[in-house]
């Protein structure tokens, strides 16, 4: 019956979004008044928080329909744990007492178990998000992979968007392209994308991993995050995380 109610969902939320797009593409600041769809009305939510910078509502639009459909889906259902997988954008259900752990992989292009992720029923985290130049979705920054821990999943969508766009160096190594270039429909215009990034050396790879930790902390500090991993040509930092609540660990999952 779960699926089902998720299934009728996801039946209307691609059409709601479509109807909107020219507007979700715009800066959340001019977009969220003129918003009306369910899913949108949860991006530009999500990505309020983040409006002094440069950000528009597709930051969050994977994680928002994985919470979109999680609701449906847990609606009226006795539910012990369940979850929307969105492409790596995830919104979790968990009934009390209840875990749920997900691996954290930084290539997916070499794929192994890099790192874990244990989410808890008493832990204020119901959604996780990756970010990085290897994913779908266009960077700025150079990152392999930012895994972020935040109170639902569009609200990770957009942090891990964000912190992976300031995991960034300025090097030979790094190649960028504007956006516009490579999909004549993206929201971020002329604005420098990275296509493609050689073998750093160790004090590059640390600056970036530096800005990157300090973008996550902000957000943690302001509530827009639980957790951060980060992870960029094999080394990795992670935010959040201490002795006697692990909320990332680097290593195969306990």
């Amino acid at each position: 019956m779960a699926y089902g109610q998720a299934i009728d969902c996801f039946d209307s939320v691609l059409d709601g979004l479509v109807g909107e797009l020219d507007v979700l593409r715009t800066p959340v600041g001019e977009a969220e008044p003129l918003l009306r769809g369910p899913v949108a009305r949860r991006m530009a939510a999500a990505v309020r928080p983040h409006c002094h910078r440069f950000v528009t509502p597709m930051a969050a639009v994977a994680g928002a329909v994985a919470d979109e459909v999680l609701a449906a889906m847990v609606a009226g259902r006795n539910l012990m744990r369940a979850y929307v997988n969105n492409g790596g954008d995830i919104a979790v259900h968990l009934a009390e007492g209840q875990i749920l752990r997900a691996g954290v992989v930084d290539n997916h292009d070499a794929p192994r178990l890099d790192g874990g992720v244990t989410l808890r029923y008493d832990q204020p985290v119901r959604g996780l998000a990756t970010s990085g130049w290897r994913g779908r979705s266009h960077s700025f920054g150079i990152a392999d992979a930012v895994t972020v821990l935040a109170q639902d999943a569009a609200a990770a969508d957009v942090a891990a968007t964000l912190i992976g766009n300031a995991v960034t160096v300025d090097h030979a190594a790094v190649h960028r392209r504007p956006a516009n270039e490579l999909r004549d429909d993206t929201d971020l215009g002329d604005r420098l994308v990275t296509v493609d990034v050689g073998p750093l050396p160790d004090d590059a790879v640390e600056a970036a991993l530096e800005i990157g930790v300090a973008a996550a902390e902000e957000m943690l500090c302001g509530g827009l995050c639980q957790g951060a991993y980060l992870a960029l040509q094999s080394r990795v930092r992670t935010v959040g995380s201490h002795a006697d609540n692990p909320v990332v660990s680097v290593g195969a999952l306990q």
